[in-house]
């Protein structure tokens, strides 16, 4: 199966985790990619893996970090899929947020991508397709990771917005909603928290598992190509059951 020949797309946040993982399986199917992130060598061995990828290291937080990426969509004809996968994750009881923590995370989470679309939007092929990935942090109220998922629930609300302004160039706009995947993402905490969480996450799942990068990655693909070309403004949640949407 080849469904992305001939097709170009851009992954921010595509050098690990489930950017990764739908980044190889494009490549596999014959598209052409471009490919951001942030970490030297993450981005060094994703050029080994990806050697016909285009891979940029491309900061979302900073504010020019869209303009920087249209030289690099424009030259070869636009995008014919969007996949603003760029973020990350970090948690606090609500007594411990400060303006720092508040605004980094905003800025990276809801600012980058809703600034990535505001500049690129013109790049993006008539029938193109956008998938933004959110998180099942929106629906589940955890505690410590309110302003978490406040971001991805900002993500949820913008790209339903982007799925009515785009629809009349035929542009469709879908979100991803993964809950726990094994991938790096949640590197920040210690391994004794992480694995205190991932074992109550698990003990909440009716597939009673983690999920894998390529299991989410599968579902991004899908609505990047045109098996779902009459698919918009929806969520698509990856999840093993755990958010019982």
């Amino acid at each position: 199966m080849a469904r992305f020949t001939g097709k170009r797309v851009l992954i921010t946040g595509g050098t690990s985790g489930i950017g990764l993982a739908g980044a190889k399986r494009i490549a596999d199917e014959s598209g052409k990619l471009v490919i951001t992130g942030t970490n030297q060598q993450r981005l060094t061995a994703t050029r080994e893996a990806l050697p016909r990828a285009r891979v940029l290291h491309n900061d979302a937080t900073d504010p020019n970090a869209a303009e920087a990426l249209v030289p690099s969509v424009a030259e070869h004809g636009g995008l014919d899929g969007l996949w603003l996968n760029a973020g990350y994750a970090d948690v606090r009881g609500i007594d411990q947020v400060d303006a720092d923590f508040f605004d980094r995370m905003m800025r990276t989470n809801v600012r980058g991508p809703a600034l990535q679309l505001a500049r690129l939007a013109e790049h993006l092929n008539d029938g193109a397709s956008v998938v933004v990935t959110s998180s099942t942090a929106t629906y589940e109220g955890a505690s410590a990771a309110s302003v978490y998922a406040a971001t991805k629930g900002a993500l949820v609300a913008m790209a339903r917005g982007w799925a009515t302004a785009l629809a009349e160039r035929g542009i469709r706009v879908n979100v991803l909603v993964p809950g726990a995947i094994d991938t790096a993402f949640r590197e920040f905490m210690g391994d004794q928290t992480r694995d205190a969480f991932e074992h109550d996450v698990v003990s909440r799942v009716p597939l009673n598992r983690i999920g894998t990068a390529e299991e989410a990655a599968a579902v991004a693909l899908f609505l990047l190509s045109d098996d779902a070309t009459y698919v918009t403004a929806s969520q698509y949640i990856v999840d093993g059951g755990l958010a019982k949407r």
